[in-house]
């Protein structure tokens, strides 16, 4: 996925998860309809200061907006995991094979 695709799904994203239409999101970031409306058809990318905007009303990094939505149901989780994993190289399994590690004694306390 690009940039952009993930700059405005991330954005279109924060919009239907806080129950905005586009109308009261762009009031509330400071643009207009037509400016999100062209960012979430990925006619072009926000600015930085754009970004920032949103990132501040929202009280959000920008990373926030980069990371896609993550799945409830463990059955896809572990399909688009098994399926990056098919790519990775020996080294780079053992690595994921030790962080997931230190995630289950961290998180099991």
């Amino acid at each position: 996925m690009s940039y952009q695709e993930l700059i405005t799904n991330g954005i279109k994203r924060l919009r239907i998860g806080n129950q905005l239409t586009q109308a009261q999101f762009a009031e509330v970031v400071g643009l207009s309809v037509e400016a999100i409306r062209n960012i979430e058809h990925q006619k072009y990318t926000p600015s930085a200061k754009t970004i920032d905007a949103i990132c501040n009303k929202f009280n959000l990094s920008p990373i926030d907006l980069l990371i896609p939505a993550v799945s409830d149901d463990k059955s896809s989780i572990i399909n688009a995991i098994n399926g990056k994993l098919k790519d990775c190289e020996l080294l780079e399994l053992g690595s994921i094979n030790a962080m997931i590690d230190v995630i289950r004694k961290t998180y099991r306390h």
